[in-house]
């Protein structure tokens, strides 16, 4: 009876074994094959390691060179050997010991040394001290912050205004605090570096469209809108942003807002537009680029900008509806982490504002001035001038580059340095090479995305940087820029420029 049962058992295993698909008898012969290896594969034991003996252990210690912790930093870099300032930096400016025209700073306006505005600074520091020590969820919120925010919500027209404490944070922690990981963003090519900072902080998927080109912003939006109907699930949790600038820093170009409306309508994308440079400037108010062409304010979703140009203060703002102001005041890192706005600095925005609505001719007066500036800039040969009639910072370009970018470097210098001995404060553009995402030279599509802006009270701003790269037909050692700007004429032209 059990050798009857041992043979049916038998029988249903050769059974078993016709009937299994071919993928089970491959797998179970591979792990039989590898419990054969395993039982008969030889062992080996680890080599005992010797210990060294301590002369050995300090020959090793001697030869072992260290990486630096930070690469090595040339004695003569610009950011160690920086030009001291004292006093106001207003019209004249006093540089290391020499008074000087002040073509170097931001104060499009001239308020930084109004007796109006000192004078609302100093009564909040005789009542609130200088500082908060704290941010704004943590007792950091002082009375003149809410009037200040209220203010500019007013004067931009918005529903709501949130403040920051540092300028470049503003549009630094309002990017990421909307945009996430899977969300994508269509930026601007020439994009400034605060802007490239808060992408890169929302670790969204960047779309970069060239500077100001619409057709090329279609482009890229056509394409995810095919990608999106392949993937209809994903695209309806995926949002679109589109990030510009009013008036670019890199180029002093204004941006096309009419056609980015349209574009965000067509493709149901979000606008958010950065007005640092606009903001005071362009508009028959002094209220930007919306101003400038007539859209309303409602079109664009987010706008922000710092207070350290037209208001002559510190820190930035964001405007819109409230909604979305009050995300920021939850998940803003510059507004969440750090200490809020001195009570003085607020007070001093405020009094600012109260001159621009009091004298809107002080916003409608400078891009007359800058136009005229711009006129006579033109004139200097080896340098052309780029940007805006009506913008208040202008760049000024190598024509032609000298074939390297550190001669360029040297040859603007020797620029800044001419115009220092004629008392005219210059300065030349500076940037992080390894973070910047538009590095201009050496770069084919001839744009450039390094800048300098600056100007005093009443002027337009001037700065320099490297011109268009590869250099077109120019040798290493040509030298016609160097000696254009040395006659006579064209210095003629700068103190025409500075008794105007």
């Amino acid at each position: 009876m059990a050798t009857a049962t041992e043979q049916w058992v038998l029988v249903e295993m050769v059974q078993a074994l016709y009937e299994a698909p071919a993928y089970h008898l491959i797998l179970e012969g591979i792990l039989i094959l590898w419990i054969i290896r395993l039982l008969f594969s030889k062992t080996y034991k680890l080599q005992e390691r010797s210990d060294l003996t301590v002369k050995e252990k300090e020959e090793l210690i001697e030869e072992w060179q260290p990486e630096p912790l930070v690469p090595p930093v040339p004695k003569d870099h610009p950011a160690l050997n920086y030009n001291i300032v004292s006093g106001p930096p207003s019209h004249k400016i006093v540089v290391n010991g020499k008074e000087c025209i002040n073509f170097a700073s931001f104060n499009f306006l001239g308020l930084l040394d109004n007796p109006r505005v000192k004078a609302a600074a100093l009564a909040s520091l005789k009542k609130y001290g200088v500082g908060t020590c704290g941010p704004r969820g943590f007792y950091g919120t002082f009375d003149v912050h809410l009037d200040l925010e209220d203010r500019l919500a007013k004067f931009m027209k918005t529903e709501e205004a949130i403040i920051y404490s540092y300028g470049f944070a503003t549009i630094a922690s309002a990017i990421p605090a909307y945009s996430k990981r899977g969300d994508i963003v269509f930026v601007d090519r020439a994009a400034c570096f605060a802007i490239q900072k808060g992408l890169q902080a929302s670790r969204s998927d960047i779309k970069l469209f060239k500077h100001n080109d619409m057709a090329d912003l279609e482009r890229l939006l056509k394409e995810q809108e095919i990608e999106d109907q392949k993937n209809p699930r994903k695209a309806r949790v995926t949002r679109r942003f589109i990030v510009v600038e009013g008036l670019y820093m890199n180029t002093g170009t204004i941006c096309p807002l009419p056609e980015l409306v349209k574009l965000k309508y067509k493709y149901k994308a979000r606008i958010f537009l950065e007005e640092s440079l606009s903001f005071g400037v362009l508009g028959e108010h002094g209220r930007g680029v919306t101003e400038h062409y007539g859209i309303n304010i409602d079109d664009i979703d987010l706008i922000s900008a710092n207070m350290e140009n037209a208001l002559a203060s510190i820190g930035g703002f964001c405007c819109g509806r409230s909604f979305v102001i009050d995300h920021q005041r939850l998940s803003g890192q510059g507004y969440c982490f750090s200490a809020s706005l001195p009570p003085l600095l607020a007070a001093a925005a405020i009094e600012a504002l109260n001159i621009m609505e009091e004298n809107p001719g002080i916003t409608l007066e400078k891009p007359e001035k800058s136009k005229r500036f711009q006129v006579t800039l033109v004139a200097i040969s080896g340098l052309k001038v780029v940007g805006e009639s009506l913008s208040p910072a202008f760049h000024l370009q190598l024509e032609e580059s000298t074939g390297s970018r550190e001669q360029d470097v040297r040859l603007l210098q020797e620029i800044v340095d001419q115009c220092m001995n004629r008392s005219i404060a210059l300065t030349q553009a500076r940037y992080l090479e390894k973070e910047e995402k538009c590095l201009p030279p050496p770069r084919r599509t001839g744009e450039s995305c390094v800048h300098h802006q600056g100007g005093g009270p009443g002027r337009p701003a001037l700065g320099t940087v490297p011109g268009p790269w590869p250099p077109a037909d120019r040798t290493q050692d040509s030298r016609w820029p160097r000696r254009g700007l040395k006659e006579s004429k064209n210095m003629w032209i700068f103190d025409r420029i500075v008794t105007k």
